[in-house]
């Protein structure tokens, strides 16, 4: 693969990107990624960072029109506005196979996080940055609306007003202000600190008995779009089937025996 690299320690994998934008192929690569992993039962956290100063530029638009400028330049019947239809859903597939990953998932932000990249850290589950991060929802700056996630996974991270603001200006939002709104979780000095932060928070996660944080995600990703009540229903049913398990087990066992649990998955 060209755009990103992936590699695993444990239970926890790491999607570096490599690409300092989102060229056609990095989606491609990028899901085709995120997928295989899902389907790791050994894996209990993802982490996604990048190995340049910055995160990402988000989507290249010279790429994007060398292979897609017939359908993004305008004009045309129905066949060819179908198949611009078909491309945005192609794409927007990337991030929400990230959403869906069934362990939890982890951006490392730093430097400049405009556009496809403020879009791919809103499909995940946590979000950390170093102090010189810098967020952008530019799209609206460039004449079209933002279609891979964004104004769709923001509000309900950052609430309806920051959400408007960051997409009807395109204004740079800090790492302090990201914090404050609540897009992101911790700001550390630099690139290194976030590393080693990021890699600490996995570890810590994994530790843990990775069915039940998996239930955890599921029961909040339902909440996220469901009433309290629908929620507590689900919560309880999902306890019913699933509560009963060896790491609970051992949870009370170590408990007893003032030990460290060793969780299995099972």
């Amino acid at each position: 693969m060209d755009h990103i690299r992936v590699s695993k320690i444990k239970g926890v994998a790491r999607i570096r990107i490599l690409s300092k934008t989102m060229p056609p192929a990095f989606f491609r690569e990028f899901k085709k990624a995120v997928e295989k992993l899902s389907k790791q039962a050994s894996l209990r956290v993802l982490i996604i960072s990048s190995v340049n100063p910055h995160f990402s530029y988000g989507l290249d638009l010279t790429e994007a029109f060398k292979e897609f400028g017939d359908l993004m330049s305008g004009g045309g019947l129905a066949e060819p506005r179908s198949r611009l239809r078909q491309l945005i859903h192609d794409l927007q597939s990337t991030f929400t196979a990230l959403e869906a990953c069934p362990f939890p998932t982890i951006a490392a932000v730093n430097g400049w996080c405009i556009g496809g990249g403020l879009d791919l850290i809103t499909a995940c589950d946590i979000r950390l940055a170093s102090q010189d991060a810098k967020i952008s929802l530019r799209e609206t700056k460039i004449a079209f609306v933002a279609d891979l996630g964004s104004l769709q996974r923001l509000p309900p991270i950052i609430g309806e007003g920051n959400a408007r603001l960051m997409a009807f200006s395109g204004k740079d939002i800090t790492a302090y202000r990201a914090l404050g709104m609540g897009l992101v979780s911790e700001i550390y000095e630099n690139k290194e600190e976030l590393d080693l932060a990021t890699t600490e928070l996995a570890n810590e996660i994994a530790e843990n008995p990775p069915l039940t944080v998996q239930g955890v995600k599921q029961v909040l990703n339902y909440g996220r779009d469901h009433s309290v009540a629908d929620g507590l229903e689900y919560v309880s049913v999902w306890n019913s089937a699933f509560l009963a398990s060896e790491d609970l087990a051992e949870a009370v066992s170590a408990f007893m025996m003032k030990r460290s649990p060793v969780f299995k998955g099972k």
